[in-house]
């Protein structure tokens, strides 16, 4: 079973302030209390610190373009076919663009039982759940939509008994939608009923999230 692990004792203390939802009601209607002290998530803050130190020049990463397969390289180019494209197709595009690499679980590719990835590492040895969302959010942020437009969000997929996974969610055109790596078409959060979402987090602030009573 593909699991994404999370903090335990963060998920209990949100859960417990949690009140259950009609079930006829998207999870994703929910009540959000906003902090600005994201240096709670270290894995969150470390990635974010790897992938300044990673983003070089491609050439310094790839080596001479016409003798490379650096797979960067192709990410750099699907980058910039987007820019200028309407929201949706973006959206649309890097969804499916980074949904293509293999799912690996952190044990197998790091030894550990959870690393939040970077782009880079996302490309070079695949990974789950967490992986393809930061590296939706980073490939969008590369292409011009604001952070804060966008949040890595944590959810419990109610389908899989509660297990904890990773999305990326993006607030465009009056709407909020939904890059998953366990659903090829970009969703409208509503319309989505079996996840519950925990927390969600970007570069400058992390929201927790209540179900409304």
């Amino acid at each position: 079973m593909r699991f994404c692990f999370f903090h335990a004792a963060f998920l209990a203390s949100a859960l417990c302030c949690a009140a259950p939802a009609s079930a006829l009601q998207s999870y994703f209607i929910n009540n959000e209390v906003q902090s600005d002290n994201i240096d709670m998530f270290p894995k969150w803050m470390d990635m974010l610190s790897r992938y300044k130190s990673q983003s070089l020049p491609y050439e310094k990463i790839c080596g001479p373009a016409h003798y490379s397969t650096c797979k960067l390289l192709g990410w750099q180019k699907f980058l910039e076919a987007q820019r200028g494209r309407n929201i949706l197709d973006q959206l649309a595009a890097v969804n499916a663009f980074i949904n293509q690499y293999p799912y690996v679980e952190d044990i197998v590719n790091w030894g550990v039982e959870d690393i939040w990835n970077t782009p880079y590492e996302m490309m070079q040895k695949g990974g789950d759940c967490e992986d393809y969302a930061i590296s939706k959010y980073m490939s969008l942020r590369a292409i011009g939509v604001p952070e804060e437009k966008m949040r890595i969000e944590i959810v419990e997929d109610l389908n899989l008994g509660g297990v904890i996974h990773a999305i990326l969610i993006v607030f465009a055109e009056g709407q909020v939608y939904v890059l998953d790596n366990q659903i090829k078409q970009v969703m409208l959060a509503v319309n989505i009923y079996h996840y519950k979402p925990i927390y969600s987090i970007n570069e400058t602030h992390w929201w927790r999230h209540l179900m409304i009573q």
